[in-house]
């Protein structure tokens, strides 16, 4: 089965930096988009960013120009590099992987844990 651990969560102060990787394990699959997705406490989950297959990248207003997604396709790993960190930004970070199998061709999404990202002031 397919499964997603995410890691590099931490605490940091603001102006610092984070980097959060995602990892992507099991068989006979390909993944199609990724996506970071955030939850701070009292708020719903909210899109931080994504990337597509091509490398298409979107990112929420808030973060644009501060954090950065990638992906490493070799090794089925998505990063978020998170710079300029703010104490908004501290919330618990949730992966996204829209994963197709391989032989019956499903696409369907995959939620990691997630990871804490506190801020300090």
């Amino acid at each position: 089965q397919v499964q997603l651990v995410e890691s590099g969560g931490g605490l940091v102060q603001a102006g610092g930096s984070l980097r959060l990787s995602c990892a992507v394990s099991g068989s006979a699959f390909s993944v199609n988009a990724f996506g970071w997705y955030r939850q701070a406490p009292g708020k719903q989950r909210e899109f931080v960013a994504r990337i597509s297959s091509g490398g298409n990248t979107d990112y929420a207003d808030s973060v644009k120009g501060r954090f950065t997604i990638s992906r490493e396709n070799a090794k089925n790993t998505m990063y978020l590099q998170m710079n300029s960190l703010k104490p908004e930004d501290t919330a618990f970070y949730y992966c996204n992987a829209n994963i197709r199998a391989t032989i019956l061709g499903t696409a369907i999404d995959y939620w990691g844990q997630g990871t804490q990202v506190t801020v300090s002031s």
